[in-house]
């Protein structure tokens, strides 16, 4: 064997079977310095093996309110009843019902509809970005409850900009998967969005939780099993106070790590769950903006956040610190403006030097 061949051999040898692209790698690095103003770390020892958001942010369940069953028709035509001449909000959730997707197809939607279209992403979106109404609020003679401040939110997010993590249109990676749960849920406790199936129907939660076992098989093979926590939905309506309604997946992989320790890539083991694709939400926008080119624009956003705004107390905005955070909650509410995101991330201890931690006994 010649000396070329043999250095080739040696390449092939230490090369990730399913690597992180390189273009991926650098989308995370991105995003997370921009929300956050820390690096991203893809050392493995560096990184925490489970984390959660706290107790009072964890995500509600929420309805998703399926077109075929009319969507947020009926919380429109109150919100009409309030704001607006007639009934255009609910006139125009009507026709998106039905056509509207057909047209709009994208992200988490499909060109024809089989029946699972809703708003299981506005849902989710809405979750994850506010605490969950906890008051009834009056607005020109109309009461708006919690569940019906909960259906506008969803209908708000419905359309509204996401902040893509990975996964669209690829594979997602197991590498990137972990190093995604390790720095957002793990350093930061802060909640993620997940598309929980790989195939074409789009069924969307917030996860946030995560807990990981592991053991080193080599010096640059890592197994890994990951039990993700995430808020279900409530199936048939909405509540003014959620029953908290939650699920799990499990993930078994094979991380690979390079001479540093950082994660370059990976793969599933067939026993392993799968999911499509991870993302965060972001800001809301009006109908009709950059970010929301197809949402109700009958439905004034600002109205909508000041309705979530005066059904939560003062204190739980205080807690409910996110990427992207509303101008309004960032100037007024937030008690202490160092707390405010982007921010330095608290430092979740990491692993320590550990050879393996039980990998069959992850906590939940």
């Amino acid at each position: 064997m010649g000396s070329s061949t043999l250095i080739l051999v040696l390449a092939l040898a230490a090369s990730p079977a399913n690597p992180i692209p390189k273009a991926e790698v650098e989308r995370q690095n991105t995003v997370f310095a921009a929300q956050w103003n820390d690096d991203f770390v893809w050392h493995f020892d560096k990184l925490p093996t489970k984390g959660s958001v706290p107790k009072d942010r964890i995500p509600y369940s929420g309805y998703i309110y399926l077109d075929k069953w009319g969507g947020t028709e009926e919380v429109m035509s109150k919100y009409d009843g309030a704001f607006n001449r007639g009934f255009p909000a609910t006139s125009w959730e009507e026709v998106d019902n039905t056509e509207g997707k057909k047209k709009a197809g994208g992200l988490f939607f499909r060109q024809e509809d089989n029946g699972w279209f809703g708003h299981c992403n506005g849902w989710a979106a809405a979750a994850i970005r506010h605490a969950e109404p906890q008051h009834s609020v009056r607005v020109n003679g109309v009461v708006f409850t919690p569940a019906d401040i909960k259906g506008l939110l969803a209908e708000v997010y419905v359309y509204n900009d996401i902040e893509m993590l990975a996964g669209e249109n690829v594979s997602l990676n197991p590498g990137t998967l972990h190093a995604i749960l390790a720095n957002w849920i793990g350093r930061g406790s802060h909640p993620i969005g997940m598309d929980a199936d790989p195939d074409e129907e789009k069924w969307n939660y917030p996860v946030y939780s995560f807990a990981s076992g592991f053991a080193k098989r080599s010096p640059g093979k890592i197994e890994v099993k990951t039990n993700i926590l995430f808020a279900k939905d409530t199936e048939d309506e909405e509540f003014d106070n959620s029953p908290r309604n939650h699920d799990m997946k499990s993930f078994h992989y094979m991380l690979y790590v390079d001479s540093q320790g950082k994660i370059v890539g990976g793969y599933y083991f067939d026993d392993s769950d799968r999911i499509d694709f991870v993302w965060v939400p972001l800001r809301p926008k009006q109908a009709g903006e950059e970010g929301n080119e197809n949402g109700n624009p009958y439905l004034d956003v600002s109205q909508v956040l000041d309705l979530w705004r005066k059904s939560v107390t003062r204190n739980a905005r205080r807690q409910w610190l996110i990427v992207d955070l509303a101008e309004k909650d960032r100037a007024v509410e937030v008690a202490d403006p160092s707390q405010i995101l982007p921010r330095r991330i608290r430092i979740v201890p990491p692993n320590r030097t550990a050879e393996s931690t039980d990998l069959f006994r992850i906590v939940r």
